[in-house]
């Protein structure tokens, strides 16, 4: 051969097994079979928290949180607690939307009204959910039907031309007392039973509520229904911190303490609302909010005004 080609010939080589490095090895020995290979564990996906939901308050149309940021917990849920200031601007909202409201016409007031009662029909689950039996839900819708239907009806009931002596007209017309403070009872059919007869005849209400979850989901209702923005505003949180303001308030005309199971606290709220020559409604115990409600919550908030105009003009 060649010595070129002899010289160019590579020399045999016998494939051997990878060799660890740093692994003892025998001389003839058989390599070491390779480790099997195993995948990455694939990584779990997150787990996604729920949104919880904060209950706010409804002054004006809006949920604001409370101006002082605090909240406090019932049943797991954060819930606003309202501050005296909360309160003052709950009334203003209240008087800013009084004329108007009390302006509009009994038969659109009706509809508002029947309205609101459309669409608790349509969340009830959501009452359901927060432990108001169906039983009181239907109550609270038909509530509100009846009292919708009482709007363009309790003029001709609670006023009328007068007889008088001598050639004159003399036509009492009945007129709602302006904004009204209510401490409202803990059940919806109670909350409902004070805030409807208040609102039916023109007037505009600020609520401190008992049961919160159940009247801001009220106020949710509420704010999808065409009730404008500020005639009914709902305050949560401690009453004995916001109801002797709201008592004593310049620019509430009346106070309805139906929801007060406190004796001493009520006859301090009344005393303090005196001041003001408020009209008050008085606890009268445990009330059944199933029974006819009659004309009395509608009436005890309503002024007469006399009007008389000569005849022959």
């Amino acid at each position: 051969m060649p010595k070129s080609a002899k010289s160019s010939a590579a020399p045999a080589t016998t494939p051997s097994a990878a060799v660890t490095p740093g692994a003892a090895t025998t001389p003839g020995a058989a390599s070491p079979a390779a480790a099997p290979v195993t995948a990455a564990p694939l990584t779990a996906a997150p787990v996604r928290l729920a949104v919880r939901k904060t209950y706010k308050l409804y002054i004006g149309g809006k949920f604001p949180r409370s101006e002082s940021g605090r909240t406090f917990v019932v049943d797991g849920d954060n819930v606003a607690l309202a501050s005296r200031k909360d309160a003052r601007d709950a009334v203003l909202a209240a008087r800013a939307a009084q004329s108007k409201w009390a302006g509009a016409t009994a038969y659109n007031r009706g509809q508002v009204l029947y309205r609101i009662a459309e669409m608790i029909e349509a969340r009830r689950a959501e009452f359901v959910a927060l432990g108001v039996p169906d039983a009181e839900v239907d109550a609270t819708i038909d509530r509100w039907v009846w009292y919708a239907g009482w709007s363009d009806k309790i003029a001709q009931v609670t006023g009328g031309a007068n007889p008088v002596a001598g050639p004159y007209l003399n036509i009492s017309a009945p007129e709602p007392t302006g904004v009204v403070g209510i401490v409202a009872p803990a059940s919806l059919l109670g909350l409902v039973s004070v805030i409807a007869p208040a609102i039916v005849t023109g007037n505009t209400v600020v609520v401190l509520a008992d049961a919160p979850q159940i009247a801001i989901t009220l106020a949710e209702v509420l704010a999808t229904s065409d009730v404008p923005g500020g005639v009914v505003n709902l305050l949560t949180g401690r009453h004995p911190e916001t109801a002797p303001w709201l008592a004593s308030h310049d620019d509430v005309n009346a106070l309805d303490l139906t929801g007060v199971t406190d004796p001493e606290l009520a006859v301090e709220w009344e005393r303090a609302a005196a001041g003001t020559l408020k009209r008050v409604i008085r606890p009268s115990g445990a009330t059944d909010f199933t029974a006819d409600p009659g004309l009395r919550p509608m009436t005890a908030l309503l002024e007469t005004k006399t009007v008389w105009h000569p005849k022959g003009y």
